[in-house]
């Protein structure tokens, strides 16, 4: 509710304003002075007051009222507050040097001071009056603490390693902060991913998804059951609350119906402390961040149709590589202040992904890849084509497709439904905003649907060509102020006929089942 004046709506709460005035610590009062609103200062923005009243919380511009009280800001003054919690991989490395990059950009100097061993402020100035705009305060811990730092109304902004689970979700939204699955709820700010790791003297090169799973469910102990030395697999995972393992869980475990083994394993607070302990000892493995891999060697995911699958910045940005792991930020249903507002509006932009990148992370820049830069695509999909693959739909997509290159911009859908998984989500956002901005005016766009094999090819390929559809759709949808007509959008599908992964295991499967998009 946003209140200018006398509205219509708060001459009815200024009856009951005499009896509730006295308990509150602010009162907002129009600029006619006929209409009073008292209650406790949630927050202000620098435009807006944000209120906890008899009624409920209300959101009230700041433009038409003054404010009276102990708890009123000060408006010649004003120091935005943005408390954020979660992940220390993002909250020690990545957001402040997305902050510092932000402030350089736009005249402000930063300065950090500690507070806790897990805390620590970022003071956000102006260059040319010194005053002080912004303290970017945060909790760096791990995903649990900031979903339960936002719950308890003492985070605004939550960095994740991992989706919001249903339970954070329903008492999100019993809170009042909306549906943080939804739109500008959250968003992807870069990838990661999960990397299998060894030393670099270790014989094992490659294992297949399986047997990862296998060795961190305990079912597999000893390196001579993967071709290494006669000796027992130490393992080595990040601590339970962190949004890695909780992502190990879901990718590695999960597809597999496996459970974690704590026989043998240490566990370890940063990622970078698993690839340090994995780099000292030959006869270990250790599951950590793609970013944080150090000096060790990351095992290939391989298969027993010959694929194989290495962690690389482009297999992940693609989400080829099947443990992606994206970086989430969520947001209650509230205004931010306006300089979180311009920061957040600046991780989208250009400068933003170049520091994703130098941090060691992976950016969200679409790129386009000719196709021979694309590997052994179009050799594998004839290698592996069954006999309901016929040469002339092969010869077709040859032909469609080698003209053109792929954009880094994939569409993949959650287990067993049509709905896009999230990294998928945010894609449609950023393919769309290109649209507006112009990027392929005068170009062609296809939409392109991939199957996995389970079933007969031509089901395959109409459910692969109606995803396809599906995600068009989607990007035309959320592209509100492009011009359509300067853009040739095309949709196709060729089912199973280029699988990126062997189908023989629900993590190829998943894969294989994507929506490409190629530019010409």
């Amino acid at each position: 509710m946003v209140a200018k004046g006398c509205a219509a709506v708060c001459a009815a709460l200024f009856l009951f304003w005499a009896d509730f005035a006295a308990a509150q610590d602010v009162t907002l009062i129009s600029r006619d002075g006929k209409v009073k609103l008292s209650g406790t200062l949630l927050g202000f923005d620098g435009e807006f007051y944000r209120l906890e009243t008899e009624y409920g919380e209300l959101t009230v511009d700041g433009s038409g009222v003054s404010c009276s009280g102990p708890g009123c800001p000060n408006l010649q003054d004003f120091v935005a507050e943005v408390q954020m919690s979660g992940s220390a991989t993002m909250g020690a490395v990545l957001m402040p040097a997305l902050i510092d990059a932000f402030a350089r950009q736009n005249g402000y100097s930063v300065q950090r001071e500690v507070l806790e061993p897990t805390r620590f402020d970022l003071l956000v100035t102006r260059r040319d009056t010194g005053k002080l705009a912004a303290r970017f305060g945060f909790r760096a811990t791990n995903t649990d603490e900031g979903f339960a730092d936002l719950l308890a109304d003492e985070a605004d902004i939550v960095m994740a390693l991992r989706e919001i689970r249903t339970p954070e979700r329903n008492l999100a939204r019993e809170a009042g902060m909306g549906d943080l699955t939804g739109l500008n709820r959250s968003r992807v700010l870069a990838l990661d991913a999960v990397v299998p790791v060894v030393a670099q003297a270790n014989p094992i090169k490659s294992l297949s998804p399986l047997q990862l799973a296998r060795v961190f469910a305990g079912r597999i102990t000893n390196w001579q059951e993967l071709g290494g030395p006669d000796a027992p697999i130490a393992l080595h995972l990040p601590v339970e609350s962190s949004g890695l393992s909780q992502a190990i869980v879901d990718q590695v475990l999960g597809p597999a119906k496996m459970n974690l083994t704590e026989t043998g394993v240490t566990r370890h607070a940063l990622p970078a402390q698993i690839a340090e302990a994995v780099r000292r000892d030959s006869l270990s493995i250790g599951l950590t961040s793609y970013a944080e891999r150090g000096g060790t060697h990351v095992l290939t995911l391989g298969g027993t149709c010959g694929f194989s699958l290495d962690a690389a910045r482009r297999t992940i940005k693609t989400e080829d590589y099947p443990l992606t792991a994206p970086m989430f930020l969520y947001f209650p249903a509230r205004r931010l202040p306006l300089i979180a507002r311009e920061f957040l509006a600046f991780t989208r932009g250009a400068a933003a992904q170049n520091v994703i990148r130098r941090a060691g992370f992976v950016d969200q820049a679409p790129e386009e890849i000719p196709v021979e830069m694309q590997g052994n695509r179009f050799a594998n999909a004839i290698t592996v084509a069954g006999s309901e693959i016929s040469l002339e739909e092969l010869q077709r997509m040859t032909a469609t497709l080698i003209p053109m290159a792929r954009l880094t911009t994939s569409f993949r859908f959650e287990p067993g439904s049509i709905r896009l998984d999230a990294q998928s989500r945010s894609n449609v956002q950023q393919l769309a905003r290109a649209l507006e901005q112009g990027t392929y005016d005068t170009r062609q766009l296809r939409f392109v649907g991939f199957s996995d094999g389970q079933g007969a090819a031509k089901s395959n390929r109409d459910i692969a060509l109606r995803r396809a559809e599906a995600v068009r759709r989607a990007v035309v949808a959320a592209a509100v102020t492009a011009n359509m007509n300067r853009v040739d959008v095309q949709v196709d599908a060729f089912g199973e006929a280029m699988p990126m992964a062997c189908d023989d295991t629900a993590w190829g499967r998943s894969v294989n089942r994507r929506v490409e998009v190629w530019v010409r």
